[in-house]
């Protein structure tokens, strides 16, 4: 089987098992590097073709981008090939980094700077709800329930539904996108001008605000979600509600976030010092 046809066939397969775009994007990427490193034809390739891509090429990386890797390599041979060579492969254990987030001051700045009403509009879902990215990309007009005052997250990471409510104070500016929507026919609830938007646009809008505002973090889109985990911890939700609201399966996934809370509580100064 030539490259281009094993790519092909591995990618019917990651649509048909419903793994989101990012999933079959990282796993054809890696399976065409394996084969060019090694110029051998997917049949040929074994464990130490994988050993020697991986010394080569991800030693240096993170432990999350060798498990990627390892993942992508297993699944493409074991539907393709009925074989797994990553056998003999010890996954690294996950890295436990602690996210960025923002402060409450911090992220008010940088909605303030948001001068276009749809951006804005955006970014204020995307923390009020904890959104990922691409859970508002794929949010629909009519997976809103305003009378309810909730929405659907339809089969977010995990393909696994789950609801969020919805702000009083975001519930006119939302009423109003669903008319422009409905007016224009669309089915999504954003939409940008050359039709669906993408993760790009959306990381450009909030890196662009956050220089704007003058916040001297690394931010992107998913430090709306980091941020509302870390507020609603420290506002004494408890966890486990926490995990729902994100759609955490495990709840280790969330408890990173009492890490970060615990960083917060170690900048705070003893009275005494004022004494």
């Amino acid at each position: 089987m030539q490259k281009e046809e094993f790519l092909k066939k591995l990618e019917i397969e990651l649509k048909i098992s419903k793994n989101s775009s990012h999933t079959i994007k990282a796993y054809l990427k890696y399976n065409s590097q394996i084969l060019d490193f090694c110029k051998k034809l997917p049949e040929q390739l074994t464990e130490e073709d994988v050993k020697s891509f991986l010394a080569d090429n991800l030693s240096d990386k993170a432990s999350s981008s060798i498990r990627l890797f390892l993942s992508a390599i297993k699944f493409a041979y074991s539907r393709l090939l009925n074989k797994d060579l990553t056998t003999g492969f010890k996954r690294p254990k996950r890295e436990k980094t602690i996210p960025a987030v923002l402060t409450k001051e911090e992220l008010k700045k940088l909605l303030d700077v948001l001068e276009n009403k749809k951006s804005k509009l955006m970014i204020s879902l995307m923390y009020a709800a904890g959104m990922r990215v691409s859970e508002l990309i794929n949010l629909k007009i009519n997976d809103l329930s305003f009378n309810e005052k909730i929405g659907y997250i339809r089969q977010g990471k995990g393909r696994k539904d789950r609801i969020f409510n919805i702000p009083d104070f975001l519930l006119s500016a939302l009423n109003e996108q669903v008319e422009i929507q409905r007016a224009d026919n669309q089915e999504f609830l954003f939409t940008g001008s050359n039709g669906k938007l993408t993760d790009r646009n959306l990381q450009k809008i909030v890196r662009n605000a956050a220089k704007k505002a003058g916040i001297n973090k690394q931010i992107h889109c998913h430090t709306m979600r980091h941020s509302f985990a870390t507020h609603l911890l420290e506002q004494g939700v408890d966890i486990r509600i926490i995990q729902e609201l994100l759609g955490h399966a495990d709840l280790s996934t969330t408890q990173i976030y009492t890490q970060v809370s615990n960083e917060a509580l170690r900048k705070i100064k003893s009275p005494i010092d004022s004494l």
